[in-house]
């Protein structure tokens, strides 16, 4: 089951051909999304989408861009979004040091209050971290996260070690098939086979040969068949992991 373990669909990027995307991308194999929240409103479009497809599921979340603009009561929100069973995970939450678009400190309040949902629901944490692995890492300790994804890696071997011994899964996006891939090229092997996704983080980080252009889920196929690569098995062997490891952490049908 080749698995998109985290794409944007509600995006307006979508509108005009949104019904287009999701076809091409099931003609080449892919049988389920997981469309992911980034504040409230997002979140609520984002189940409207998995309540209108079979093979759509979503997360609720805030995003750390967004943490400025939570309000009081977001956590209460995401709560009854949540409660839908086709939202299958807490987030795109965490922390963005690189662009600073919301304060710091809120930043790891909106993330710690996350986290602790999470918990609370038995859901995993979709977890974005940019230039912050050390205070990420020491959130998601101290608040006990119990289980989720690092989503689009492009951090260090050592914060991939870390990020496994937390018990979380590693996602690897479309930056793995770049000319500068960052680590990932020495991160992808060593992840064990249990504990590995891939995502397109459409439209966003289109992989080769479409880089520059909008992302589409369909083409989380290339991310497979470059991972496949560096780890030196069959396309159709890291397919049917990567699936089954999204369907165990997202507790997919």
């Amino acid at each position: 089951m080749l698995v998109d373990s985290h794409c944007h669909l509600d995006t307006k990027r979508f509108d005009a051909d949104r019904a287009a995307v999701l076809g091409r991308a099931r003609d080449v194999g892919v049988e389920r999304f997981v469309t992911i929240g980034c504040d409230v409103a997002n979140s609520a479009r984002a189940l409207g989408l998995a309540q209108a497809h079979a093979d759509v599921f979503c997360s609720a979340g805030v995003h750390p861009h967004e943490a400025d603009k939570a309000e009081p009561d977001f956590i209460d929100k995401l709560r009854a979004l949540a409660a839908h069973p086709r939202c299958v995970a807490i987030g795109e939450c965490g922390l963005d040091y690189y662009y600073d678009h919301s304060a710091r400190s809120t930043q790891r309040d909106v993330f710690r209050a996350q986290i602790r949902l999470a918990r609370a629901l038995d859901l995993p944490l979709v977890v974005h971290v940019r230039d912050a692995w050390d205070d990420c890492l020491e959130d998601l300790r101290t608040e006990k996260a119990a289980k989720g994804v690092i989503h689009c890696f492009s951090g260090e071997r050592a914060h991939a070690e870390a990020s496994l011994a937390l018990g979380f899964y590693i996602s690897i996006p479309g930056i793995v098939t770049f000319k500068n891939p960052g680590a990932l090229h020495e991160v992808v092997p060593l992840v064990p086979d249990d504990r590995l996704l891939v995502e397109t983080d459409s439209p966003y980080l289109a992989p080769a040969p479409h880089r520059g252009k909008r992302n589409e889920p369909g083409f989380v196929r290339h991310v497979a068949e470059k991972c496949a690569a560096l780890r030196g098995v069959s396309v159709e062997a890291l397919i049917a992991q990567t699936g089954e490891n999204a369907r165990r952490l997202f507790q997919l049908p």
